[in-house]
């Protein structure tokens, strides 16, 4: 496999975690099974894993010899030989030795595996406890000249506190994060999935893939910032060249992955070299585009939109007998072009021209310029303005009429948006609007709602005790 990977072009590889043959183990099965988190639950593209994998089953001197053998076939690429032992000093100073006189360029010391290898006083065991961290680290590095990095666990109060123990023990970076501790699904016949053996039993297993990518992004970012010199690979959820530049912004040097390797192979290093370059060429150039997306044009289910009114002035949403309406006002419209030689689409075609008054003209950046770059606007709640509002505005050339945003708004929000019963088309109240966001982020159509600030004076309804506050009374 990682002959193939090298290859395919992957510039490096973190081995499958191995231990010494005093400590190898078995695996059960199954073992491996899709989330149910969010997005397909077939095929390629699931939102996450769970797994109850161990590590390695492999005895020490398979990997010793794979990785000999292949520093001598790929001299350029980096192999990083991951090992995990209990917390015993004279396993820990065998295996990293071992492992460097492979040929290893670098380890990745495991100290986090959250399922089944803590049970053996290993993995999660030795890795939520700083001061074992800071001791196992200090046996590494007293012992290894290549660099070595902690894989460090997200199943802890707080990550920054082992990765500064990380630090301390002389560790040269961190990897984070390992999988999340879990469990994923339970059938209406009480029985969970995987379930093991004849009496179906399970276990807390690791979530790993889009699932635990904001407990990756919280974790690089906020270890970036208080341990600047310390080097990071992101883990979790990296699916795309835009979410590796999500991790790379957030102060990790390099990403690692494997979900979404798992949903298809090896040439998704195509997708994220070829996608990374896009993204870093349009961060230099072109102003507006969110990554690899240009900015919206108004569009009406894809098509150009054309905002049209009743004889009352009323818009015209596209949709029932208001749709016919449209149509007639629309082929009065594109008559002229037709018989002048156009297409409809002429009459808003600068919708759909890239605007090249958004070049910038910029130097293109390079990955080293780009990472850690969104640190200095991450931070403490406190230190967020209040007193800069916004509010909703929703462009009704754009919307489809479906009513998601007054429902979400209505039931789980504020009651700020108005719906008109016959056109459907919605409206913010700017007095009642809050601000929240909430109608963006269930709204289906890509910009149809913006978030724009607030022009009137931001009063905060406080609610104060009344007829309308009184407590309800349960039902009898």
């Amino acid at each position: 496999m990682i002959r193939r990977a090298f290859e395919q072009g992957w510039g490096f590889v973190v081995t499958k975690t191995f231990c010494l043959d005093k400590d190898h183990i078995t695996n059960v099965s199954p073992r491996i099974v899709r989330g149910t988190t969010a997005g397909n639950n077939y095929g390629p593209q699931q939102g996450s894993f769970l797994n109850i994998e161990l590590i390695s089953e492999k005895c020490t001197d398979y990997w010793l010899t794979g990785i000999k053998e292949l520093k001598k076939d790929f001299p350029t690429k980096v192999i990083i030989a991951s090992i995990m032992c209990g917390y015993i000093e004279e396993d820990w100073r065998e295996l990293a030795k071992k492992a460097e006189d492979s040929g290893a360029d670098m380890l990745e010391l495991n100290l986090s595996c959250p399922h089944g290898m803590g049970e053996s006083g290993m993995g999660l065991a030795c890795g939520q406890k700083p001061e074992l961290v800071r001791e196992i680290s200090r046996w590494v590095r007293d012992t290894v000249k290549v660099p070595f990095f902690i894989k460090l666990t997200p199943n802890i109060t707080n990550i920054v506190d082992i990765a500064k123990a990380a630090y301390e023990g002389g560790a040269s970076g961190g990897a984070a994060i390992n999988t999340v501790s879990g469990l994923m699904k339970v059938k209406p016949d009480a029985t969970a999935w995987p379930a093991v053996g004849i009496d179906k039993r399970t276990t807390y297993g690791g979530v790993s893939g889009n699932a635990t990518r904001p407990i990756g992004l919280r974790a690089v970012s906020s270890i970036a910032a208080t341990l600047p010199d310390f080097a990071l690979l992101g883990i979790g959820g990296i699916e795309s060249a835009e979410t590796a530049f999500e991790y790379l912004q957030c102060g990790a040097s390099a990403v690692q992955i494997c979900s979404a390797v798992q949903n298809q192979d090896f040439t998704l290093i195509n997708d994220y070299c070829t996608g990374l370059k896009a993204i870093l060429y349009l961060d230099g150039k072109l102003a507006g585009w969110e990554g690899q997306s240009p900015p919206t044009p108004k569009h009406q289910k894809g098509k150009i939109s054309v905002p049209l009114y009743d004889e009352n002035g009323k818009k015209l949403p596209p949709f029932g007998p208001y749709q016919k309406k449209r149509e007639e006002q629309l082929s009065k419209l594109y008559k002229p072009c037709k018989e002048n030689g156009g297409s409809d689409g002429h009459i808003s075609n600068q919708n759909n021209d890239v605007d090249t008054n958004n070049v910038n003209g910029g130097q293109i950046p390079k990955v080293k310029d780009i990472v850690g770059r969104a640190l200095p606007r991450i931070g403490a709640y406190k230190k967020l303005d209040n007193t800069k509002q916004v509010i909703a505005l929703i462009d009704d050339d754009m919307c489809i009429n479906c009513g998601k945003c007054y429902m979400t708004c209505n039931d789980s929000g504020y009651q700020a948006i108005n719906f008109d019963p016959e056109t459907h088309i919605p409206k913010v109240n700017e007095e009642d609007c809050t601000g929240c966001t909430l109608c963006l982020s269930v709204c289906p159509i890509i910009d149809c709602i913006t978030m724009i600030p607030k022009t009137i004076p931001h009063v905060v309804k406080r609610g104060k005790p009344g007829r309308h506050h009184q407590r309800s009374t349960p039902f009898s």
